[in-house]
């Protein structure tokens, strides 16, 4: 028996439009480039003092891009969702090092300019980890493929 569609499982589908942001924004560049030898993300993962940089990087890419297709259509939700926050925690904390940048924000810490210039955009991260979290917890919603083969079970 199908339940009737709430504003939460449309709330649901627009906040799991966020993936398709991530996949199309972030992750489909990170595979492209990885497919084609381009190495410099492979660096950056290096740089982060993570082991195994061609598998990290490529965990990375995978988690956002196919993770973020899989999110914003509904399938795998919960587990897409948690490879995603995984890839978003890594890229906010080690990347772009939101902690230091909220301590200088508050006036905690005081780091130089250029390391500020180094660390990016937290705040984009931050916010697909919380996204990514947030649908990890709740699933997918009334509107998603997952929904569609718990009806068929």
């Amino acid at each position: 028996m199908r339940e009737r569609t709430t504003t939460i499982d449309y709330a649901l589908l627009v906040l799991r439009m966020a993936g398709l942001l991530l996949a199309l924004g972030h992750g489909w560049g990170k595979v492209y480039g990885l497919s084609t030898g381009a190495e410099g993300f492979i660096g950056g993962v290096e740089r982060l003092g993570l082991p195994a940089p061609v598998l990290f990087a490529w965990a990375a890419g995978l988690s956002e891009f196919v993770g973020g297709l899989f999110v914003a259509v509904g399938f795998m939700t919960r587990t897409a969702a948690f490879f995603a926050a995984c890839t978003m925690a890594t890229a906010a904390f080690l990347r772009h090092k939101s902690l230091l940048v909220f301590a200088a924000w508050v006036g905690l810490a005081s780091p130089s300019a250029e390391t500020l210039q180094a660390a990016g955009d937290p705040e984009r991260a931050l916010l697909f980890l919380a996204i990514m979290v947030a649908v990890m917890l709740m699933g997918a919603g009334g509107i998603s493929i997952d929904r569609r083969l718990a009806e068929r079970r």
